[in-house]
């Protein structure tokens, strides 16, 4: 079994039918005077690759891993708060190279990522190490100068903090330097293309728009801003950062402007809609006018993607809003905005969690024709040390003072600007980062790029779970299990990211199959659910869990659910646990018992691993201390497909 999962989710497997190229009947053609030839019989030809129809040669053949939201000593809230290693010790890193820390500790990843994405905060780029250099352009301004004189007297607290209240809350640009802005951003483009490896390792180059929308109500829509291009069209513009706007609509001009300017081409990925209280699905814009089509087509032309998970908690689905889905309250932040100015309000929800998000969109599009919330899923660290490390054994936490160390799990991320503490987040309430998979071509710029504009991604919450899906009309329940299946998937079907073709006629039912794969070095996988969301004839937003793949045996009821848990190997106190339990892969063809040919909607794969220790248990062990109760000790990694679209 083992070896059919791996041809049916990697570049192993065999991509087009054989049959195909065996045809032997003998053509007859007319030549230019009228008269009939005989055409001889193609020649056989044993090798079934040398004749590759055009869908077969553009199959995304391979998984790539990476990280798409990495900040660095570049981000003015990393070098300031004790980050001291650039974008190049973190290429060096996330190409499998050992680094030290910025507490002077050995690291190294488990294995190397194939593609990175430094996303250095655009608003004062490279503030700490001009602060570092006393670089003269730096000391031209005098808010520089005095920023740049504490640091220097030790005071680099305050100096961040006095950045936060003339800078952050004003949302002006105390320097205002154009020319420090383009000597900071010329060096993040030549460590990009210096590391940018195509074949090996892809370096796109990217920053990140920090939008607080307002501060009476400070919720967060910060995008990683990724360009598809290299030094000569990237170097032809400068980040755009919340000074320039608050306003994603003015994002969105930029990028326009950009690509009509340099034929080049970009893309946004909205992060943590858990602390934007209910602003960052809304249903209307910014300005508080209602959305209209041409908003609609704007986001979904330039944000094709949602970070779905990452540290600062998992936005997949809420509790509230999904009372039927056990899997549903995982890393929940759910206390306040991302300032923790004000209180979180039930209402807020279903405009901050992916599930409810392209529920929607769907709403959305049934009033505009277009949907602006048909995004695919990707998951990322949004790690300020300059270390994408997303394993639980291998977790060095969200900032530099939150790197291993005893106490680190009780320090605060997050320090309510309301003094209120219940609204402060805590090292202990983070998860243990997220990972974006893309199924592409090659590892490039424009492999990564492309996939990630039609959607062919996934979402880890950090372990390498392996995960395909398509979705058809016609499959077969014994395709699943073919050695072509990938080809079979692409040609009666779509990946991940897709929309279901018109239904043919005499078609009751979408059909979808789906596999996956553990990561070799972590849990077993307990199950593979099938999300389902759509709205009904009334216009209300709805949601099933069926699960369509089971470990050890266990049975599926007749209502799509398996009421048996996977069990649990978990040692809590030795931080280990045991794969005696789930399997090592899992796959399914499965037709919706519920189909509405009327209703709009959207399936997306789940998949889940069996339980195993969080980072908290291994500090735990490793410090020899006691976690409160209230530590989530032990959980269950995941993965999240890219969504597959039904429209009447």
């Amino acid at each position: 079994m083992t070896g059919m999962i791996y041809r049916l989710i990697t570049t192993s497997a065999v991509l087009c039918l054989a049959a195909s190229t065996f045809t032997t009947s003998v053509a007859v053609a007319q030549t230019h005077a009228g008269q009939p030839e005989s055409v001889v019989d193609p020649v056989k030809i044993y090798s079934p690759y040398v004749e590759r129809t055009a869908l077969d040669s553009n199959l995304a053949e391979g998984v790539y891993w990476g990280d798409t939201h990495l900040h660095t000593s570049y981000s003015t809230d990393a070098g300031m708060m004790g980050n001291k290693l650039g974008p190049e010790e973190a290429y060096r890193f996330a190409r499998g190279e050992e680094v030290l820390t910025s507490h002077g500790e050995r690291v190294r990843l488990i294995r190397p990522l194939d593609f990175l994405v430094v996303a250095d905060h655009a608003e004062n780029l490279g503030l700490a190490p001009f602060i570092a250099e006393s670089h003269p352009e730096l000391l031209k301004s005098e808010w520089g100068k005095a920023v740049h004189d504490m640091v220097k007297a030790g005071d680099s607290r305050g100096a961040f903090q006095r950045w936060l209240s003339d800078a952050v809350t004003p949302g002006t640009d105390p320097i205002n330097n154009p020319k420090m802005a383009r000597t900071v951003w010329d060096r993040e483009i030549e460590f990009a293309d210096k590391y940018n490896e195509p074949g090996r390792f892809t370096a796109l180059i990217g920053f990140e728009w920090t939008s607080i929308s307002t501060r009476e109500n400070p919720g967060n829509l910060h995008r990683v801003v990724i360009f598809k291009d290299g030094r000569d069209k990237a170097s032809q513009v400068v980040p755009f950062s919340t000074f320039d706007s608050y306003d994603p609509e003015k994002l969105w001009d930029y990028m326009a402007d950009y690509e009509e300017k340099t034929g080049g081409s970009m893309l946004a990925i909205a992060h943590n809609g858990n602390v934007s209280n209910g602003q960052m699905f809304a249903t209307e814009r910014l300005n508080g006018r209602p959305i209209k089509r041409e908003y609609a087509e704007m986001r979904a032309r330039f944000e094709p993607l949602y970070e779905v998970t990452q540290i600062k908690g998992d936005g997949e689905a809420h509790p509230f809003l999904s009372p039927n889905d056990e899997f549903a309250d995982y890393g929940t932040w759910d206390k306040s905005d991302i300032v923790g100015m004000n209180p979180k309000e039930d209402w807020m929800l279903k405009h901050e969690y992916a599930r409810s998000a392209l529920q929607i969109g769907m709403q959305l599009e049934e009033k505009l024709g277009v949907n602006p919330y048909k995004f695919g899923m990707i998951g990322s660290t949004d790690a300020h040390t300059s270390l994408a490390t997303t394993r639980e054994e291998n977790f060095y936490g969200k900032a530099a003072h939150l790197e291993p160390e005893a106490n680190r799990w009780e320090h605060t991320i997050i320090a309510s600007l309301s003094g209120n503490p219940e609204f402060s987040s805590y090292s202990y309430e983070s998860i243990g980062a997220g990972l974006a998979a893309v199924w592409a071509r090659e590892n490039t710029r424009e492999g990564i790029f492309n996939a990630m504009i039609r959607k062919e991604t996934y979402a880890t919450t950090g372990t390498r779970i392996v995960v395909r899906f398509f979705g058809g009309w016609d499959y077969e329940n014994d395709e699943v299990y073919r050695p072509d299946v990938i080809s079979i998937g692409y040609r009666k079907g779509v990946p991940m990211g897709g929309d279901l073709a018109v239904r043919p006629e005499g078609k009751a039912a979408p059909t979808f199959m789906v596999g996956a794969l553990k990561d070799s070095w972590s849990g077993n996988l307990d199950r593979i659910q099938i999300i389902k969301g759509w709205i009904d004839s009334d216009g209300e937003r709805q949601e099933r869990v069926y699960d369509v793949a089971v470990s050890d045996g266990r049975t599926i009821d007749a209502d799509g659910r398996c009421r048996t848990p996977v069990g649990d190997t978990v040692d809590v106190a030795d931080a280990s646990y045991l794969n005696t339990i789930g399997d090592a892969e899992l796959r399914a063809v499965w037709t919706d018992p519920d189909f509405n040919p009327e209703h709009r909607a959207f399936y997306y794969a789940r998949v889940l691993e069996i339980p195993t220790p969080t980072w908290q248990a291994y500090d735990a062990k490793f410090y020899e201390v006691e976690m409160p109760d209230t530590v989530m000790m032990k959980g269950q990694e995941r993965a999240y497909t890219s969504p597959i679209w039904y429209t009447p």
